[in-house]
């Protein structure tokens, strides 16, 4: 694993389509209200995406699981994980979101959310546009 003084900030284009596709992807699971617990999107060497879903145990334990698996996937270049959870929101307490963490060999990890209401309500839910949460550690 490269230093972390090593490794490139930002987001390539590639890390970018695959975070923002697993999160439209959520988005739509909200809406409908679909329940998941940890979504996980893997890209390998060669382009292609391999998707999971853990939930059979707790937020946790899925959430740690989603990072491990990363680790196993032969191959894996980039990946973003998508669960649902909570932000402090200015003066209003904690308010439902759904949060992202994405990142790719060689660069810096990152996380987002974007604060949802109406789950389960179809054309009645909402999100704002994905706001970033900062830096978190290299899974790849």
């Amino acid at each position: 694993m490269a230093e972390s003084d090593e490794l490139r900030d930002g987001v390539s284009p590639q890390t970018d389509e695959l975070a923002s596709t697993l999160m439209g992807d959520a988005l739509d699971m909200l809406a409908a209200g679909d329940p998941f617990c940890v979504l996980l999107a893997v890209q390998d060497d060669s382009g292609e995406i391999t998707s999971y879903e853990f939930s059979d145990d707790g937020e946790e334990a899925c959430l740690e699981a989603a990072r491990a698996k990363v680790g196993q996937v032969a191959g894996a270049r980039r990946c973003a994980i998508v669960y649902e959870g909570a932000v402090e929101a200015e003066g209003e307490g904690f308010a439902d979101a759904l949060l992202l963490e994405f990142g790719e060999r060689g660069w810096r990890s990152y996380s987002a959310y974007s604060l949802v209401d109406g789950i389960g309500t179809g054309d009645g839910f909402t999100w704002t546009d994905p706001a970033p949460a900062g830096e978190v550690p290299l899974l790849l």
